[in-house]
């Protein structure tokens, strides 16, 4: 689990495709550098997110580590476009001392999303964002949370054609590699997981009212279509 708080930016040494070791097996490997500040207290197996996908450490030294990437995850994000040299966003996962200061992120990525607009509004930057895959639009809501490359930000607005946006502050612009993308360019989006967790329940519940015919929901259900068929014989 992650707050979406980037703790540092990292630099992609190696980008290795279809690596047949075990740190890639068939998806690639990547080796990330700059790391130096989040790795003093580091093991096998931790898990670190880069650019808000929750990645296995496989291999570390004292400035850089390396993680395997599964062909699933290659999908669904921007992984594909990293190439040495490309800068990312590094958050460990979090620990009893560290402050929730974003919201509950869990590094599973959803989709991506294309950069729509740049805009500067006095210190801040306006940036807008259109989904690859809509059906994830539904969890996207004005003021709501969402994870954008591995950093906590809040939804300032939508559009009708379902373009959102987000307002970053100078603070944030100077540590977090948004700023330095362009317009085209793909984002990792992470949707905030109350929303899906709510509709589960909504789902799961109207399905078992459905089918108990004692149920509420299945009386309500009844009593309108008798009301429909005595309208229908009345006519």
């Amino acid at each position: 689990m992650f707050t979406g708080i980037v703790e540092l930016m990292g630099t992609v040494r190696e980008y290795n495709p279809y690596d047949d070791t075990e740190s890639g097996g068939q998806g690639v490997s990547i080796t990330i550098e700059n790391a130096h500040d989040i790795l003093g207290d580091c093991h096998i197996g931790d898990s670190i997110a880069v650019n808000g996908i929750c990645l296995t450490v496989t291999e570390f030294d004292s400035d850089s580590f390396k993680v395997g990437i599964s062909p699933e995850t290659i999908r669904r994000t921007n992984v594909a476009s990293w190439t040495p040299g490309s800068k990312v966003n590094l958050e460990r996962a979090v620990s009893q001392e560290v402050r929730f200061g974003g919201h509950y992120v869990q590094g599973h990525v959803d989709t991506v999303a294309t950069i729509m607009s740049i805009t500067n509004e006095g210190n801040s930057i306006l940036f807008g964002f259109k989904l690859r895959d809509a059906q994830y639009n539904k969890y996207i809501v004005e003021k709501g949370f969402i994870c954008i490359d591995g950093t906590s930000l809040t939804v300032t607005g939508i559009d009708e054609d379902d373009t959102f946006f987000i307002s970053m502050i100078k603070h944030t612009q100077e540590h977090v590699v948004m700023p330095l993308k362009s317009l085209g360019d793909e984002v990792n989006i992470e949707v905030d997981l109350t929303g899906k967790v709510i509709e589960k329940q909504i789902e799961v519940t109207l399905q078992s009212q459905i089918r108990d015919e004692n149920s509420a929901l299945h009386a309500v259900i009844e009593k309108l279509i008798d009301e429909k068929v005595k309208k229908y014989l009345n006519a």
